[in-house]
């Protein structure tokens, strides 16, 4: 731990005040992202090979011999349906705000009917190999679309659709992550859907529910968290800033907030250049005290904090892959999530208040786009990790390499869960410094060196 005295300067991790300009472009931006929304579901059922999960019982109703209501009715009674059961299942903890899930209910129903005319002449009928090709790529595109407009749903961070506003309301009564529950409440709706078409076709129908129907269900929420680290430009959208550039020679005045961000590999030293350039440039380095303060935040242990973060396994990743992830982060029950929105908000409150260093959590995405900070990744040959883990940890050479290996997997992981990127991309830092070449104290020195030859 570094011996400059650190001045106690979290903050509670709450979201700003959006002004009334911020609110009209994030609502402007919500609305045209229904409407990519429904013209996706549209096109995935003129796929013919079965409609999305939650399309399933208002598209089978629409069908029903002599129905005098389209697809788009079905789809507001649905959604008002499960607006009632989140006001029963929360009651006092229900946002007054989500009433106007109300509104979206109806102005999707409307979009859904423009969309289910806009695309009836894309329907593919006949089932030669060809169409059946054509077919899949049309399920793809719309599922594409889907995605897209549910990632800029997600970015608009103001209101949710009642589909995913009914299983959020069900994962916060029973604490379970929201992915899984969405997955529960999804296959229900689906098994509802059967159960509609066989009491009114008295048969399955595969252009119904289908193969599309079992495809969408992994495919759109695998194509929602590829598409979200690309539509982060929305941001910058929602709130023009001016930010001023501020000189670099000032580092070590307190009222010049510079944030120097350490992404490391295990047994790289990442954590030991952390501490002496804080002691070299007199600024404080954050570790420990982010997973203490997010702890105590969150109502959760130390010890728990810092065993999820920065830790997810290969299998854990695949699963939150394909799990649905169509609510913004801040809106997740999830711990994982409750952990990672915590930590990213301490650490932008911590950018605007004193220069300082801070080490892993992802620090250099959250602060890509501050002009104040320099991203630096330290990186180690194998040999010189593994040296370094054996004496630290006491461990022998093949459990230290396996360690190694494991940590790195788990940070390069919870790198892409929460951006999508690539945690050892060069491109993702301003520096990037190899130990196991200048040692620790090299490492320092060309820190403190590109600092001084940035700021003349």
């Amino acid at each position: 731990m570094s011996n400059v005295s650190k001045t106690k300067v979290f903050i509670e991790g709450k979201t700003p005040k959006r002004s009334a300009k911020e609110l009209l472009r994030r609502y402007f931006c919500f609305i045209i992202a229904l409407f990519i929304i429904a013209f996706g579901t549209s096109l995935s059922i003129r796929a013919n090979l079965g409609s999305s999960p939650i399309s399933c019982p208002p598209y089978v109703l629409c069908l029903a011999p002599g129905t005098p209501y389209s697809m788009g009715v079905y789809v507001i009674c649905m959604h008002i349906f499960f607006i009632l059961s989140q006001i029963l299942l929360l009651r006092r903890n229900y946002q007054v705000i989500q009433l106007l899930q109300i509104v979206v209910s109806f102005l999707f129903g409307f979009y859904t009917d423009i969309t289910m005319w806009m695309t009836s002449y894309l329907q593919i009928l006949s089932n030669t190999p060809l169409a059946y090709m054509a077919r899949f790529g049309e399920l793809l595109l719309g599922g594409g679309l889907l995605a897209y407009g549910i990632s800029a749903e997600v970015h608009c961070d103001v209101l949710m659709l009642a589909g995913e506003g009914f299983p959020l309301a069900i994962s916060k009564v029973v604490h379970k992550d929201f992915g899984k529950v969405k997955m529960c409440s999804d296959t229900g709706l689906v098994l509802v859907g059967v159960i509609f078409m066989f009491l009114i076709f008295g048969k399955w129908q595969w252009d119904m529910i289908g193969f599309g129907t079992l495809f969408s269900m992994f495919y759109v929420g695998f194509m929602v968290r590829r598409f979200s680290p690309h539509l982060c430009w929305l941001e910058s959208f929602f709130t023009i800033r001016t930010p001023q550039k501020m000189p670099l020679e000032s580092i070590s005045r307190s009222s010049v907030p510079f944030v120097i961000t350490i992404s490391r590999e295990y047994g790289s030293g990442g954590h030991i250049v952390g501490e002496k350039l804080s002691e070299a440039l007199h600024i404080p380095l954050y570790d420990r005290e982010l997973i203490d303060h997010t702890a105590e935040e969150l109502g959760y242990s130390p010890d728990f904090v810092a065993a999820n973060e920065q830790n997810i396994s290969t299998s854990k990743l695949w699963e939150l892959i394909f799990t649905d992830k169509s609510i913004p982060d801040s809106m997740n029950p999830s711990k994982d999530d409750a952990i990672f929105v915590s930590q990213s908000r301490t650490i932008m409150n911590l950018a605007t208040i004193q220069p300082c260093i801070i080490i892993g959590r992802c620090a250099n995405w959250i602060l890509r786009n501050s002009i104040n900070s320099l991203r630096v990744f330290i990186c180690s040959d194998l040999d010189f990790a593994t040296h370094h883990v054996m004496i630290k940890d006491h461990l022998s050479e093949t459990a230290a390499r396996h360690k190694i290996e494991t940590v790195n997997k788990a940070r390069a992981n919870h790198y892409y869960q929460y951006t999508g990127g690539n945690w050892t991309d060069s491109r993702n830092y301003d520096l990037v410094v190899n130990t196991s070449k200048l040692g620790t104290e090299g490492a320092v020195k060309l820190i403190q060196y590109y600092l001084h030859k940035a700021s003349s």
